[in-house]
């Protein structure tokens, strides 16, 4: 394949828009907030913000890895962490009209819980100031320590996510030397068993047990088979995941690993009835999905059957029919109007002396001014 082909007509998208994402973009800029979204150029920016998603970095944005696939900027921190990152983002975050936040975070292995505690600790205030939101932490590895793995998840966050990234025989080749196929398998084996432990305990206690779920990602295109793929689908599985992605990739640069192939809609289908044959609860597959894609809504149609009911523990989704879809529509639609009362009533108990709207998009901005910039806690 040529170093820059052509790319099918079904990796084209629009270009994003609409009132809330033009009202998100300008918020995140006030709050001086980075997003993935934004500085991966993800296809689906549009399409998650106007549903009320939003991707997070935590802990900077300099990696102490460097992935092939990756375009983040690599280097060594030198253990620079902002303390106050964590009572900033949970600040600025539980302001805005969000129903459901990706926590990422760039690797530090330079740190010696990973950056663990930081993400922890970002994810409780979090759920603190807005019990409504749902959280997802799409975490490294953590140099394969399980204590690292218990803090985040210990945290609460509605998803553990980490990212296997590509299939067993290229992962040498693709991601850095310091990752391995079986180490992060390991990592969602343990976050799952944890996840599990909890809930029992919770449950002997008489206590709720929300449901928590893992998660994990992979690319194609970038020279594994279908075999292989199916063959990664299995290894997650018995790891424990209950959802999947799975995208094409896409190169950023010509430093990084070419395209190989791009892989066909109708493969990337029978990717997606596979995962689902195999138990997993729910599967998103397609060329333009990305780790985070419309998270809100994987998060709410996996825990429920395609009828619009809640599935058990255990159950897998069945075949989707319209009242189903409705069901789900409904509740995001839901979920995102409690998440615009909320974000405006934490708005007006942060600021009690500055006036503000009781609901949509402007209640979420309305004290971003008063906020100080992450920038500027920063010594330099």
């Amino acid at each position: 394949m040529a170093q820059f082909s052509p790319k099918p007509e079904w990796l084209k998208v629009r270009a994003p828009g609409g009132d809330t994402y033009h009202h998100l973009k300008e918020t995140f800029r006030k709050l001086d907030l980075h997003t993935v979204c934004e500085e991966a150029r993800c296809p689906n920016v549009g399409e998650c913000w106007r549903e009320g998603t939003a991707t997070v970095m935590l802990l900077g944005d300099v990696c102490t890895r460097g992935c092939r696939f990756c375009a983040v900027t690599t280097g060594d921190p030198r253990g620079a962490v902002d303390v106050r990152e964590p009572e900033h983002v949970a600040r600025a975050i539980a302001r805005l009209s969000l129903q459901y936040v990706v926590m990422t975070m760039v690797n530090r292995d330079d740190l010696l819980d990973g950056g663990a505690e930081h993400v922890a600790r970002t994810v409780s205030r979090l759920h603190a100031l807005r019990p409504d939101l749902l959280i997802e932490t799409l975490v490294g590895d953590f140099q394969g320590h399980m204590s690292a793995v218990d803090m985040v998840v210990d945290a609460g966050p509605d998803v553990f996510a980490h990212n296997v990234e590509v299939v067993r025989r290229i992962t040498r080749a693709i991601r850095d030397v310091r990752s391995s196929y079986d180490q992060s398998l390991a990592v969602l084996r343990r976050a799952k068993e944890r996840q599990r432990r909890l809930a029992a305990d919770a449950a002997e206690a008489g206590a709720p047990a929300p449901r928590r779920l893992t998660k994990s990602s992979i690319m194609v295109g970038i020279g594994e088979t279908d075999d292989e793929v199916l063959e990664a689908l299995r290894d997650l599985r018995a790891a424990g995941v209950d959802i999947v992605t799975l995208g094409q990739y896409l190169r950023p640069s010509s430093k990084h690993a070419p395209v190989q192939r791009f892989v066909e809609p109708e493969t990337f289908a029978a990717f997606e009835r596979a995962a689902l044959e195999m138990g997993f609860l729910y599967a998103a597959s397609a060329p333009l999905v990305r780790s985070s894609y419309k998270a809100a809504e994987v998060f709410v149609r996996s825990l429920m059957d395609r009828g619009g009911a809640a599935l058990p523990a255990g159950a897998s989704p069945a075949g989707e029919d319209p009242a189903g879809a409705a069901a789900i529509e409904a509740l995001l639609e839901e979920r995102l109007a409690v998440a615009r009362r909320e974000a405006a009533r934490l708005t007006a108990e942060l600021d009690p002396d500055e006036p503000q709207p009781l609901d949509g998009p402007a209640a979420a901005s309305a004290g971003a001014a008063r906020l100080v910039p992450a920038a500027s806690l920063v010594r330099r």
